[in-house]
Protein backbone atom coordinates (compact mmCIF):
# COMPACT_ATOMS: atom_id res chain seq x y z
CA UNK A 1 0.00 0.00 0.00
CA UNK A 2 2.79 2.43 0.79
CA UNK A 3 4.19 1.82 -2.69
CA UNK A 4 0.80 2.69 -4.22
CA UNK A 5 0.62 5.99 -2.30
CA UNK A 6 4.17 6.90 -3.36
CA UNK A 7 3.48 6.10 -7.00
CA UNK A 8 0.19 8.07 -6.90
CA UNK A 9 2.01 11.10 -5.49
CA UNK A 10 4.75 10.74 -8.10
CA UNK A 11 2.25 10.50 -10.96
CA UNK A 12 0.29 13.47 -9.60
CA UNK A 13 3.48 15.52 -9.44
CA UNK A 14 4.47 14.42 -12.95
CA UNK A 15 1.08 15.32 -14.39
CA UNK A 16 1.16 18.64 -12.55
CA UNK A 17 4.61 19.41 -13.93
CA UNK A 18 3.49 18.42 -17.42
CA UNK A 19 0.42 20.66 -17.17
CA UNK A 20 2.59 23.59 -16.02
CA UNK A 21 4.94 23.09 -18.97
CA UNK A 22 2.02 22.93 -21.41
CA UNK A 23 0.55 26.13 -19.94
CA UNK A 24 3.91 27.89 -20.26
CA UNK A 25 4.20 26.81 -23.91
CA UNK A 26 0.62 27.92 -24.62
CA UNK A 27 1.39 31.27 -23.01
CA UNK A 28 4.45 31.75 -25.19
CA UNK A 29 2.46 30.88 -28.33
CA UNK A 30 -0.34 33.26 -27.36
CA UNK A 31 2.15 36.06 -26.72
CA UNK A 32 3.80 35.50 -30.11
CA UNK A 33 0.38 35.60 -31.80
CA UNK A 34 -0.50 38.80 -29.93
CA UNK A 35 2.77 40.49 -30.88
CA UNK A 36 2.41 39.45 -34.53
CA UNK A 37 -1.14 40.82 -34.66
CA UNK A 38 -0.04 44.09 -33.03
CA UNK A 39 2.81 44.47 -35.53
CA UNK A 40 0.42 43.84 -38.45
CA UNK A 41 -2.01 46.44 -37.07
CA UNK A 42 0.78 49.01 -36.71
CA UNK A 43 1.96 48.36 -40.26
CA UNK A 44 -1.57 48.70 -41.63
CA UNK A 45 -2.08 51.93 -39.67
CA UNK A 46 1.17 53.41 -41.01
CA UNK A 47 0.19 52.49 -44.57
CA UNK A 48 -3.26 54.04 -44.23
CA UNK A 49 -1.81 57.18 -42.65
CA UNK A 50 0.64 57.57 -45.54
CA UNK A 51 -2.18 57.12 -48.06
CA UNK A 52 -4.37 59.68 -46.25
CA UNK A 53 -1.54 62.22 -46.08
CA UNK A 54 -0.76 61.74 -49.77
CA UNK A 55 -4.44 62.17 -50.68
CA UNK A 56 -4.74 65.30 -48.53
CA UNK A 57 -1.57 66.78 -50.03
CA UNK A 58 -2.90 66.22 -53.56
CA UNK A 59 -6.23 67.92 -52.88
CA UNK A 60 -6.45 71.71 -52.72
CA UNK A 61 -7.49 73.08 -49.34
CA UNK A 62 -11.22 73.52 -48.88
CA UNK A 63 -12.44 77.12 -48.74
CA UNK A 64 -13.12 78.39 -45.25
CA UNK A 65 -16.77 78.56 -44.33
CA UNK A 66 -18.06 81.99 -43.44
CA UNK A 67 -20.25 82.35 -40.40
CA UNK A 68 -23.40 84.39 -40.90
CA UNK A 69 -22.85 88.00 -39.91
CA UNK A 70 -25.09 89.40 -37.22
CA UNK A 71 -27.11 92.36 -38.47
CA UNK A 72 -28.24 93.64 -35.09
CA UNK A 73 -26.41 96.60 -33.65
CA UNK A 74 -24.44 96.11 -30.50
CA UNK A 75 -26.77 97.90 -28.08
CA UNK A 76 -30.13 96.96 -29.59
CA UNK A 77 -31.03 93.94 -27.50
CA UNK A 78 -34.67 93.34 -26.74
CA UNK A 79 -35.49 94.31 -23.17
CA UNK A 80 -35.99 91.49 -20.71
CA UNK A 81 -39.45 90.92 -19.38
CA UNK A 82 -39.57 92.18 -15.83
CA UNK A 83 -40.12 89.38 -13.36
CA UNK A 84 -43.01 89.77 -10.97
CA UNK A 85 -42.83 89.30 -7.24
CA UNK A 86 -43.37 85.90 -5.69
CA UNK A 87 -46.44 87.10 -3.84
CA UNK A 88 -48.18 87.89 -7.13
CA UNK A 89 -47.30 84.51 -8.54
CA UNK A 90 -48.63 82.79 -5.42
CA UNK A 91 -51.85 84.80 -5.64
CA UNK A 92 -52.31 83.71 -9.27
CA UNK A 93 -51.72 80.12 -8.26
CA UNK A 94 -54.35 80.40 -5.55
CA UNK A 95 -56.88 81.89 -7.98
CA UNK A 96 -56.29 79.08 -10.45
CA UNK A 97 -56.84 76.49 -7.73
CA UNK A 98 -53.30 75.26 -7.84
CA UNK A 99 -52.49 76.05 -4.24
CA UNK A 100 -54.87 75.64 -1.36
Amino acid sequence: MADDVKSDKASDKASSDLRKLQQAEDGKKAMLDYEAEAAATRAKTEKLRALRLARDAAMPPAPAKKSPAKKAAKGSKAPKAKSRPLSEWLDDQKKDGMRD
